[in-house]
């Protein structure tokens, strides 16, 4: 390559990644490709690529999937797409996934912990304050944590933190968790979307009924299922939160999601309909952002009710979907395919074990040995899930004939799905954001006693082996330890897991991000409301 093509490779390079277009890893990797050392490409990024400073201003109207009228402010029952968007839009929490995805701060500025990871210590902001202008403080934390624990919760999130014994106040603005045994992933269990800082009331509990809370933006109006209004909170500790105000609509069908993209009613949608994917990319006013993640698409059997109750039933299952096929059909290649274990290839602790792929023939043999020759089975899904979500359930029952599997496709309401269906139909298709280790993703879904057990799976050997895990130090032990518990989950487990999908979701050409994108959650990992601004 001529240094004057080189020089126009890098400024092309340089302007995609000033609007959002080009990661710095992209951005390094076609730089070395072209010739230049890694730290020339280094150099070149942080003189030429680097965002130009954020503009404030405007306000940002984003159209949002999953949202339902049974959502509430109780950052315990925080379970659509839409709440966990505007949950990290309204409320803090004390450590967050930056957009390196990396672990950051939030309302916590630092953290450390004792030499066998039992008791961890958080540093709070100072200064940080609620919408309602009451000054944030230890007490608020220890409350907004405390209303996931004890008996009594009704929090999702109560399995996350049921090895946490006491929560110490040390002063105004720090913390101690003290756990039964040692944790070291507890920071980043702080970035659950359940765990939100909210004002704590005179007995210890929380004001939750409100709607306070100390993130960047605060509600004006909101409606749930409909629609939220928000203006900039400015007593906002973070950095960020560059838009004046924020309009959130729900728009659960992707039809009317984009048609209110293309025509300029909204400036940023989350997921997107992949069977338009090409022609939106085709747009000149429209940036597709397509960000590989651990989100997964779960189909869960309950292993307490018949015929799910079998083992081999499940094994039958789980080999009569052509992943492949479904990836190619209904994502257009934007999954990888899943392995019925739920850990995905980017996440810490994954295990190569050898994929399982489409076989018929054996998924006969399971169901002869189960004695259930012959399977009738009801799938329940809604377009709200995923894009394509029926579509794929549909071909998924095409696929299965051939094992002699008979599924019969149930098309749910989109509003109320996870209320209605989720955790109660016999077979369910489910999506699941991202999570940062095995260990939050276990806890929250496959430990024995887990709120969230989705498929309502026991195993003793399992759960044995995630208690160990948990506070075992040695990263090679440790490893282990999560290689058998995914072989467990494949083998004997009650969920197919298809794929882990990537995020695909569009703004408009006149809003900007930085080069790299939290791959946790749709939009930035649910803060675009925050992160993001207008260049014009």
């Amino acid at each position: 390559m001529t240094e004057k093509s080189q020089d126009e490779l890098i400024e092309r390079m340089a302007a995609e990644a000033k609007r959002g277009k080009l990661s710095r890893r992209d951005f390094m990797h076609y730089s070395m490709a072209a010739g230049l050392t890694a730290s020339a490409a280094s150099g070149l990024w942080t003189s030429k690529a680097a965002m130009a400073a954020p503009k404030r201003g405007g306000t940002f109207r984003l159209g949002t999937h999953d949202g339902n009228t049974s959502d509430t402010h109780d950052p315990g029952t925080y379970l659509s797409f839409s709440i966990i968007q505007l949950a990290h839009t309204y409320r803090s929490y004390l450590t967050q996934i930056t957009a390196t995805n990396e672990l950051g701060p939030d309302i916590a500025d630092s953290w450390s912990a004792t030499p066998d990871a039992a008791e961890w210590t958080f540093e709070l902001a100072k200064g940080a304050s609620f919408h309602s202008g009451k000054p944030f403080t230890a007490d608020d934390a220890i409350a907004s944590l405390n209303h996931h624990r004890g008996e009594k919760t009704t929090s999702a999130a109560a399995a996350l933190l049921k090895d946490v014994v006491d929560i110490v106040k040390n002063n105004d603005h720090s913390i101690t968790i003290k756990l039964a045994s040692g944790n070291a992933d507890l920071p980043w269990l702080m970035t659950d979307y359940h765990l939100a800082m909210c004002p704590a009331n005179s007995d210890g509990t929380i004001d939750w009924q409100s709607g306070d809370g100390t993130g960047p933006y605060k509600i004006v109006n909101n409606e749930f299922g409909v629609g939220c209004s928000l203006v900039r909170h400015d007593g906002w500790h973070g950095e960020g939160a560059y838009f004046d105000a924020v309009e959130m609509t729900v728009l659960n069908d992707p039809n009317a999601r984009q048609t209110a993209l293309v025509t300029g009613e909204v400036d940023g949608i989350t997921q997107l309909e992949l069977k338009t994917l090409s022609l939106l990319q085709r747009n000149p006013n429209i940036v597709v952002d397509n960000v590989p993640s651990a989100a997964a698409i779960t189909m869960p059997m309950l292993c307490d009710v018949k015929p799910f109750d079998s083992v081999d039933v499940r094994l039958a299952l789980k080999l009569a979907i052509d992943r492949e096929e479904i990836i190619k059909k209904i994502t257009f290649d934007t999954a990888i395919p899943g392995n019925d274990y739920h850990v995905a290839p980017n996440m810490p602790y994954w295990a190569d074990l050898p994929q399982r792929v489409y076989d018929p023939e054996k998924a006969k043999f399971h169901l002869k040995k189960a004695g259930a020759e012959g399977l009738s089975v009801e799938l329940t899904t809604a377009d709200s899930v995923y894009s394509g979500a029926v579509d794929m359930c549909v071909l998924y029952a095409e696929q299965a004939k051939a094992a002699g599997i008979d599924i019969k496709v149930n098309r749910a309401p989109n509003d109320g799905y996870y209320s209605d269906v989720w955790l109660k139909a016999p077979f369910c298709m489910v999506q699941w954001g991202a999570r940062p280790t095995p260990d939050v993703m276990f806890s929250l879904a496959y430990k024995d006693d887990a709120a969230w057990n989705e498929s309502r799976w026991q195993n003793e050997r399992f759960n044995e082996l995630l208690l160990q895990a948990k506070s075992e130090l040695d990263q090679d032990k440790r490893a282990e330890m999560y290689r058998e518990m995914q072989m467990l989950a494949k083998n004997e487990g009650g969920s197919i897991i298809p794929m882990f999908t990537n995020f695909v979701y569009a703004r408009n050409k006149n809003v900007a991000h930085a080069p790299d994108l939290d791959a946790s959650w749709q939009k930035d990992g649910a803060r675009a409301c925050s992160r993001w601004w207008f260049e014009s």
